[in-house]
């Protein structure tokens, strides 16, 4: 009788254990005294006495380990040809793997998830990171983060570009950032537009949002899209105004048409684009270029300051009943 495999994975207890140790050193033990250990007889270590069945025999040790580890050693081939086999199936494909375009971006959920990922990038940068920030102002914490990271790249030898938008100029936490980079591995320039999120580190891995709030982001380490959104931020910064020179366009105090009075005159009284251009008779995207030429004639640096702009210089009042 070969014993069960589930029964031999049992260690028999040491009471079981010391009963077999007295029947092998008596020869034979009495049936009765194996009521508390039942398992002796089902990993077969006894067997009946053939000329008194009051007794049972101890079977020898040698005799006994190798008919309960037969089921064992099967199982353990058995594992090792399962194992052998998946080897040779998936093992030569392992090469094919590293070409899958797919595993270049990664889905990274949650800020902390999103800032880890970062400060690992940003803590082997040797050569550039480029980053575009949306928004005037970036909290307090984001920019000790920001800090940290520039100082470990720049230690290793790495520059920084920034781009912000406008309003920047006028952020005391952004002030404060850039006055604790030295000036000799920093860029800064600031642009009218309204820029997403950017992070490109030593044009070998980027950084961009993924859902509106920001909580979700992508990483990337496709060649080709790093490339593609390198070039982007390039066109982004060519556009761009040194941090250390005056940002207002050079069309400053240039004629405003009937068409932007009344723009302003809309804007003035609290109206959305949307509304604006829906209003004018004309699309979002033509409403929100004479917006930008209002900005740009009267130097505004937001469309929070150029509404104050327009309630103090009388354009809005003059477009009145304008077309």
């Amino acid at each position: 009788m070969k014993p069960d495999r589930d029964i031999i994975r049992t260690r028999p207890p040491s009471c079981a254990i010391r009963l077999y140790e007295k029947a092998l050193r008596a020869g034979r033990i009495a049936r009765p005294d194996l009521a508390d250990a039942p398992c002796l007889t089902e990993l077969a270590l006894l067997h009946p006495d053939p000329w008194d069945d009051t007794w049972m025999r101890p079977v020898p040790p040698s005799a006994a380990l190798a008919n309960l580890l037969q089921p064992v050693s099967r199982e353990i081939d058995e594992r090792l040809r399962l194992a052998t086999a998946l080897s040779r199936s998936l093992y030569p494909l392992t090469t094919v793997a590293h070409d899958d375009p797919n595993l270049a971006i990664t889905v990274l959920e949650g800020v902390p998830a999103i800032q880890t990922s970062l400060n690992e990038a940003t803590a082997t940068a040797t050569d550039e990171i480029l980053t575009a920030q949306p928004g005037s102002d970036r909290p307090a914490g984001t920019l000790r983060e920001a800090l940290a990271n520039a100082r470990t790249a720049i230690r290793r030898g790495a520059r920084i570009r920034h781009i912000y938008q406008h309003p920047a100029r006028y952020s005391s936490t952004v002030r404060d950032y850039l006055s604790q980079v030295p000036a000799q591995h920093l860029q800064v320039r600031t642009t009218e537009l309204t820029v997403e999120r950017l992070i490109v580190v030593d044009r070998a891995v980027a950084y961009i949002p993924a859902s509106a709030d920001r909580t979700t982001a992508l990483r990337i380490s496709h060649p080709a899209l790093v490339s593609y959104l390198i070039q982007v931020y390039e066109v982004l910064w060519a556009q761009a105004v040194p941090l250390a020179e005056n940002h207002q366009a050079t069309s400053l105090g240039a004629p405003v048409t009937a068409v932007q009075h009344s723009i302003a005159r809309l804007l003035a009284e609290g109206h959305v684009d949307d509304v604006v251009a829906r209003k004018r008779g004309i699309s979002v995207r033509t409403c929100r270029s004479h917006i930008a030429k209002l900005m740009q004639t009267l130097g505004a640096t937001s469309r929070t300051h150029l509404g104050a702009l327009l309630a103090h210089s009388g354009i809005a009042r003059a477009g009145h009943g304008g077309t």
